[in-house]
């Protein structure tokens, strides 16, 4: 199959990949991930891309899950491969060392809310619709859903959407702060992109740092996450761009970073 299921644009320094399967509510089927997998490793080398937008193509569908003609198929040591694939495109999308935000515009099921709680930000229409809902297929979630969805939410709510497979509206998943903004269908598009740009403006250091500090140190005991912060701070110390963000400050003016 042809590099078509995920489109890229970049542009000002934010790179926007586009799940393009609208006919299959942008499952994640094997070939889907292997394209997401290299755009992914692409944007953590390409040092223009400051910025990653996932979202899907259509109005119906973030991603609506696995494929499931593709997953009905797998045997038990297949799946074992497929989910430990998936697993690792996750991580790759969370440690990337860049903000990562999802644009959620429709069903985010399944992997594809696996997908979106990898991501560092979550921006949603209020037409989206989250869920869990692997327990009606037989299965559990395999991309680390019930792992980011306890740390996201906490284990009472992972357990009970994990366990009963139901769905969350955009206004609930907001509550539970599994959604960070909610809006108008017509309106996420430009609330995303106000937000991709704001970041693309600032310092790459500073931002891997927080990611880094927040993502990695967070998983540690407080001693050793405070330790990782202090480290993440002294690196943002010796760069160029620390220099050029305390200069803009005392002289009034907006900083331009260059990632130096």
């Amino acid at each position: 199959m042809p590099e078509s299921c995920v489109l890229k644009n970049l542009t000002a320094g934010v790179l926007r990949l586009t799940l393009n399967r609208p006919e299959k509510l942008n499952a994640l089927d094997r070939n889907t991930l292997s394209e997401l997998h290299a755009a992914f490793e692409q944007a953590r080398d390409d040092v223009s891309t400051r910025v990653v937008i996932v979202t899907g193509a259509g109005d119906k569908a973030f991603i609506a899950g696995a494929d499931i003609a593709e997953l009905a198929a797998l045997s038990p040591v297949e799946a074992l491969a497929f989910s430990r694939f998936g697993q690792a495109l996750m991580t790759r999308i969370e440690r990337l060392g860049k903000p990562v935000i999802a644009a959620v515009n429709g069903f985010a099921l399944g992997g594809g809310m696996e997908l979106a709680m990898a991501c560092h930000l979550r921006l949603a229409s209020t037409r989206s619709k989250w869920g869990q809902p692997e327990i009606n297929l037989g299965v559990i979630p395999g991309f680390g859903g019930t792992q980011r969805l306890a740390r996201l939410a906490g284990r009472a709510i992972a357990l009970d959407l994990c366990l009963t497979g139901r769905t969350l509206d955009a206004d609930g998943a907001l509550a539970l702060g599994i959604v960070h903004s909610v809006h108008a269908p017509e309106d996420l598009d430009g609330a995303v992109n106000a937000l991709a740009s704001k970041l693309a403006e600032s310092a790459p250091h500073a931002l891997r740092g927080i990611l880094d500090a927040t993502l990695i140190g967070g998983e540690a005991g407080i001693d050793v996450g405070l330790d990782y912060e202090s480290t993440a701070f002294a690196v943002c110390v010796a760069t160029e761009d620390m220099r050029e963000g305390t200069r803009a400050f005392l002289d009034r003016r907006k900083p331009a970073f260059l990632g130096r």
